[in-house]
């Protein structure tokens, strides 16, 4: 009979370092039958411990090849529902807290998604002439319908190769639910702003005429992300008259003006690896969440790299920093008494329709 679950009410007023001494001890404990995956965005005080670290990409590939029983992913909500659709049926993935959400995942759902596809239906066949694509950042149900219907998933670090391999397929795309990392892909690709019509949910045919549908390249979901928005054309600006020779680099979830201002654009990954790759002593300005800033303008240091972060207000995401080192402590001390907490398990029928999407997307990145 299996033992029952510690309540987490005698964690909540725990100390941080008491949970880093109890997190390392049920590590050592549970051993190689336990991973913990963390998201580059993670707080510092998690992401010490975690074994395995990356962006969504990374993180999809490490999900779907580790051997580990427990994949204990300090992330949020979308990311623990890829671990368990890459891993195998006999692995078990944990999300320690199940408030860690996305406010950008939840601006598009399954019902609105359907509701554009029929929308579209009246004016063209979708089937035939769209290719739905889905930023990495979604539920596991929209991955679904793009496995259904021909669709892929994309990442910030291969969206201009998913979009070229969906027009391969058909001749536009509806790409969910970000829009501006579909509209700064489309850029890269030549595709005009003209072309790149935004969808809006909340209105019949997603705000737009017939016309516009039918002369769109692509049509973007009004969708962002909190953190990124907060980041403006001005911030560059006072940058660049302070500091001439300073180099300005963003995530392409940023607004369109920012990433056209900014002289690299990249995922993550591509920005932690660009200024590592920088020469000693270049000053940078980034445009992306806070806790990974922090984390590298620590790390470039003894290179005599300034890294400073764009915005002077607090930019960090939230529903991430949700997953703490309490709820850590708490999801890893069940696993030593044999109690599994907050598992993450994405029904059958829709995992397979997913894994379809994001096999495609693993294929070609």
């Amino acid at each position: 009979m299996q033992a029952e679950a510690i309540n987490f009410e005698s964690f909540d007023d725990m100390q941080d370092e008491a949970c880093a001494q109890r997190i390392e001890e049920a590590k050592r404990i549970l051993g190689k039958r336990t991973v913990i995956l963390a998201h580059h965005y993670q707080r510092a005080d998690v992401y010490r411990h975690a074994d395995l670290t990356g962006d969504s990409l990374k993180l999809a590939y490490q999900a779907a090849q580790t051997d580990a029983d427990y994949l204990v992913f300090c992330g949020v909500h979308f990311m623990a529902e890829v671990a368990d659709i890459l891993s195998s049926h006999e692995q078990t993935v944990i999300l320690p807290d199940l408030a860690a959400g996305c406010s950008m995942a939840d601006m598009a759902n399954l019902t609105k998604v359907e509701r554009a596809w029929r929308e579209l239906a009246e004016i063209l066949s979708p089937e035939e002439m769209v290719t739905p694509v889905t930023y990495i950042n979604s539920a596991a149900d929209l991955k679904a319908f793009c496995g259904e219907h021909g669709g892929i998933v994309c990442t910030s670090s291969n969206a201009g190769k998913i979009l070229e391999w969906s027009f391969q397929q058909r001749e536009k795309v509806l790409f969910f639910p970000d829009q501006h990392l579909g509209r700064w892909s489309g850029h890269q690709l030549g595709i005009s702003l003209d072309e790149m019509q935004v969808w809006d949910f909340d209105q019949p045919m997603g705000g737009l005429t017939p016309e516009q549908i039918k002369q769109a390249k692509i049509l973007l979901w009004k969708g962002h992300c909190s953190v990124h928005q907060m980041f403006q054309p001005q911030h560059i600006l006072k940058f660049r008259n302070q500091h001439p020779d300073g180099i300005v680099i963003s995530h392409p979830e940023c607004s369109f003006e920012v990433c056209n201002a900014s002289d690299y654009v990249g995922s993550t990954e591509y920005i932690i690896r660009t200024i590592a790759d920088a020469k000693e002593g270049t000053r940078w300005l980034v445009g992306t969440e806070l806790n990974l800033v922090s984390r590298i303008a620590e790390e470039f240091k003894p290179q005599n790299k300034i890294v400073q972060f764009m915005s002077p207000l607090v930019c960090m995401c939230s529903t991430m920093a949700r997953i703490d080192p309490q709820h850590l402590t708490w999801a890893l001390e069940n696993l030593v008494n044999g109690v599994v907490v907050n598992q993450i398990r994405v029904p059958q029928s829709e995992a397979e329709l997913a894994k379809l999407a994001l096999d495609r997307m693993l294929a070609i990145s």
